[in-house]
């Protein structure tokens, strides 16, 4: 398993930041709730798959994904489910399930502030990344995922 300074998460948001640049069109408020709820969804396994009960992480993404659909959420409720996914991280032992719990609680928060959609971003990528004997490769993998499915939401 890699150590918490072989994935700066400084690094892994230049690298993000430094793509979403290059985009043509810049992604709305809802876009980037899909995006985040996307990036979340695409490690939460490594979640679940250690912690199958706990539906804490799912039910974030789902909530960013209702907020998505409907516009419609009350601070109470993104709070609740983000900060559960939060706790769900803060319970796993290990590093890739945290950080994929994370993710999600990040994606739950982008429908009250549009920049979490990053912080979802960028745990997904240290999810994915965490356990790899190629964290570049890992890192650079994940990131182009992510890149491809922001650009299917832009026209």
């Amino acid at each position: 398993m890699q150590t918490e300074k072989n994935l700066k998460l400084t690094a892994l948001a230049y690298g993000v930041r430094k793509a979403m640049a290059k985009l043509k069109a810049k992604p709305d408020h809802k876009t980037l709730a899909l995006w985040a709820a996307d990036c979340a969804e695409h490690v939460l396994p490594l979640f679940e798959k250690r912690y199958p009960r706990d539906d804490r992480p799912r039910k974030a993404i789902e909530g960013c994904r209702a907020w998505a659909k409907t516009g419609l959420f009350r601070m109470k409720d993104v709070r609740e489910a983000s900060l559960a996914a939060h706790a769900a991280a803060r319970n796993s032992e290990e590093e890739d399930a945290k950080a994929a719990a994370r993710s999600a609680g990040q994606a739950m928060a982008t429908p009250h502030v549009p920049a979490h959609a990053l912080g979802a971003a960028i745990y997904a990528i240290k999810a994915a990344a965490v356990n790899s004997k190629d964290i570049e490769n890992a890192i650079r993998k994940e990131r182009n995922w992510q890149m491809r499915r922001l650009r299917d939401y832009l026209p």
